[in-house]
């Protein structure tokens, strides 16, 4: 399993009326990391013929996080098989865990845009395996 992170500070624009970062900044920030670590992935790929797409959300929210507090977030991918593929998230301040989630994703062939299965090689990608 090979992990990928980043450090964020929350600014005044994610949090809500509630004073603390709102929900829907967390998915926000899972696509994000998503999207950066995919880019790290993909570097040494001209054009991928495929591409990802979101048919699943599970989110646990375990703790606040409020206006400058100094966040990790963490991705990696689990299991890949048939045409998906589920990317792990997990968010800390410190030591504490803010939320734990995961998203099921699709591949799809870029042109088309009908799902196509996982090879063996876009696993060796996602799983950082040379």
């Amino acid at each position: 399993m090979k992990f990928y992170e980043n450090k964020r500070v929350v600014s005044s624009n994610e949090i809500d009326e509630y004073n603390h970062v709102n929900n829907v900044v967390y998915v926000q920030w899972m696509q994000e990391i998503s999207n950066e670590h995919w880019s790290i992935l993909i570097k040494d790929i001209p054009k991928p013929d495929y591409v990802w797409f979101v048919v699943r959300h599970e989110i646990d929210y375990k703790n606040q996080a409020v206006l400058g507090d100094k966040i990790i977030v963490k991705t990696w991918v689990g299991k890949t098989e048939g045409i998906k593929s589920i990317r792990h998230f997990e968010m800390y301040r410190g030591e504490t865990l803010l939320v734990k989630s995961q998203t099921t994703f699709c591949l799809l062939d870029a042109i088309k845009l009908k799902p196509k299965r996982v090879t063996k090689e876009i696993t060796n990608l996602l799983l950082g395996k040379k």
